[in-house]
């Protein structure tokens, strides 16, 4: 058993705080039906504040503790996103405290995890992404898959977003897409020529798989609508089979298709409106990847950037 599976340190404060623990852990199965994989996650975070506590009882802790708390943490080398789940736990617990068991005060209340570095998306080259356009074969599903990922990198879509489409969302004549987006906002937006061609080879034999009155656009061998696990798994197929990085994921298209777009264009806010973004500050993260790639063709190129060798 490692450490931070262990049961905190026994101890009157300790003992007590057990017992609400547990009380809080069946109220996250009983009353809000929580999964058993989040109840012991919510378990995990749980015993890690007892055990910071120490010979402390979870009523005696103050504002200015679990800030100590959150800074032993850190210098423990827990990132961010780790102690800003740490801390919802927390929280959720002593809202149940006060409601429940006359606690007065919820010590976690306002307290910040330390920022999160903010990752920057995947996203490959011009010449990456058109590899893996490659998909070869005359077969029904090779024609699909073609389809799918022209159409992912032409226009940008979420994964969710491709595999709700409907027959009716493609409008060939004004070469577009209707996109039902995030909070079930509409979006339309362009679709180039090379991914029109290819869903037009994918409809000439979708009726081959479609099983009765089914709509979606994408379907499965059994003719229903294709779900997103399908189309991760079709991806790393194609990946692997085009050798490229089985790492690589359907996301990884959308990066590719905001970053190209922006590198070509310069407008972010055409980007924002073709992905779908509520706020330019979510779309502004492409603009370092543009910057980065600006940066190695500097120091590719500039003579004073060359570094010296020895």
């Amino acid at each position: 058993m490692t450490q931070s599976q262990a049961q905190p340190a026994a101890g009157a404060g300790n003992a007590q705080a057990l017992l609400h623990r547990d009380a809080f852990l069946a109220h996250l199965t009983h009353e809000r039906r929580l999964a058993a994989n989040t109840t012991a996650g919510y378990r995990r975070d749980i015993d890690e504040l007892i055990r910071l506590a120490e010979s402390s009882g979870l009523d005696d802790l103050q504002v200015h503790q679990i800030r100590r708390f959150v800074a032993q943490l850190h210098g423990r080398g827990l990132d961010g996103r780790s102690i800003a789940r740490m801390l919802s736990a927390w929280r959720g617990l002593y809202r149940f405290l006060v409601r429940d068991r006359g606690f007065k005060t919820n010590p976690c209340m306002g307290i910040r995890a330390p920022r999160v570095a903010r990752r920057l998306p995947q996203a490959q080259s011009p010449d990456e992404a058109a590899r893996l356009m490659h998909v070869d074969g005359d077969g029904i599903l090779a024609l699909r898959d073609k389809a799918m990922f022209e159409l992912f990198y032409s226009s940008g879509l979420r994964l969710s977003e491709l595999t709700a489409l409907a027959l009716g969302d493609i409008d060939a004549d004004d070469a577009t897409v209707r996109v039902t987006g995030k909070g079930g906002k509409t979006r339309v937006v362009p679709v180039g020529r090379p991914a029109l061609a290819a869903l037009n080879a994918w409809l000439t034999q979708r009726t081959l798989l479609a099983r009765g009155d089914e709509t979606a656009l994408f379907l499965g061998q059994g003719g229903a609508r294709l779900g997103p696990r399908a189309v991760q798994l079709r991806f790393k197929h194609w990946a692997a089979k085009l050798g490229l990085d089985a790492s690589l994921h359907p996301h990884m298209l959308r990066h590719s298709f905001a970053s190209h777009v922006l590198q070509s264009s310069g407008d972010l806010r055409a980007v924002q409106e073709m992905l779908g973004h509520a706020s330019i500050s979510t779309t502004q993260v492409y603009t370092r990847l543009d910057f980065q790639h600006l940066a190695k063709v500097y120091d590719a190129a500039h003579p004073r950037a060359r570094r010296r060798t020895k």
